[in-house]
């Protein structure tokens, strides 16, 4: 094994348990973790943390490397105290601990990037809730910008780190971090806020909802954010996806006209004919709500095509 890639026994060791425990931990049904339960994590008979209680980057006393990275959450409308934003590659960055580069944090990533370690990632979704991605891998130190340079995927381990990448590579790099990074955190926030349910049906299996974005993916106002989102069941979310069905700006669902008079089994009759003229579900924190501007846009949408 090259020396690149060594650790002692028991920091590889503790660095796989703690993915391991978070592999079983974290389901699609429950795919986020508490932060008593990172403080509280046991490795052969002691307790070992997998966060800092008041740093964003963690690593035992037993290690040399970092073992996690941490993203506080932020509220809507907030500033974040760290900017992770893709650099011009696509790629994530992770920002140091303050600006010196020598700092003992500092030094324990630079460690895990020189050894190509993988670390683990946890987003915060909610106050005290984080998401986590693992493995990931810092993969370029910019010392001039106080930051690492971060990949979520293997895919993304190959992609030139800086203005070197070309624009397909950028396009992928960040196809792969919204797949890998954005669109869980974005799920896990939505079923958050509708308390995992269906906003139309109430249907409460977790791994049968999805995060619907009101203002499409792909439109210039689609953010992944609360107020764009709506935790829907698969069939409810292919029907506003396929304009069947629209919210009108008071909350109030629709079926597209035709479909009401049809027949075709008890799916159409209990899945959306009957859902015509119910109220919407909507979060109790007002800053989670629906937005009525991207609502009454996606409801004109509805409207011209039906």
């Amino acid at each position: 094994m090259s020396d690149s890639y060594m650790e002692d026994a028991f920091s590889a060791r503790l660095r796989a348990a703690a993915m391991d425990w978070l592999r079983l931990r974290c389901t699609d049904e429950d795919p986020v973790v508490r932060r008593d339960e990172l403080l509280g994590f046991h490795f052969e008979g002691e307790r070992i943390p997998l966060v800092d209680p008041n740093r964003g980057i963690r690593k035992p006393k037993y290690m040399t490397a970092a073992l996690s990275i941490l993203t506080t959450y932020t509220a809507p409308g907030k500033r974040p105290p760290y900017d992770d934003k893709p650099g011009p590659d696509g790629l994530l960055r992770y920002k140091y601990r303050g600006r010196d580069d020598k700092q003992a944090d500092n030094v324990a990533l630079r460690v895990a990037h020189e050894r190509k370690l993988p670390l683990i990632w946890f987003y915060g979704v909610a106050p005290g809730l984080y998401l986590p991605r693992f493995p990931a891998w810092l993969i370029a130190e910019e010392k001039d910008q106080f930051q690492f340079a971060v990949a979520l995927d293997e895919a993304q381990l190959s992609i030139p780190v800086g203005s070197q990448a070309s624009v397909a590579q950028r396009r992928y790099a960040e196809r792969l971090t919204r797949q890998r990074l954005h669109q869980p955190v974005f799920r896990a926030q939505v079923l958050r806020a509708y308390e995992g349910s269906c906003a139309i049906c109430n249907l409460r299996h977790a791994s049968l909802l999805d995060a619907a974005h009101i203002m499409r993916d792909s439109h210039p106002e689609g953010i992944p954010a609360v107020s764009n989102g709506l935790a829907l069941c698969k069939i409810h979310h292919a029907a506003y996806d396929k304009n069947f069905l629209g919210i009108r700006p008071d909350y109030t669902v629709e079926i597209r006209e035709d479909l009401l008079d049809e027949e075709d089994g008890p799916m159409l009759r209990h899945g959306l004919q009957e859902m015509d003229g119910i109220a919407l579900k909507i979060p109790k924190l007002r800053q989670d709500r629906p937005s009525i501007a991207a609502i009454m846009s996606r409801y004109e949408e509805f409207k011209k095509s039906a």
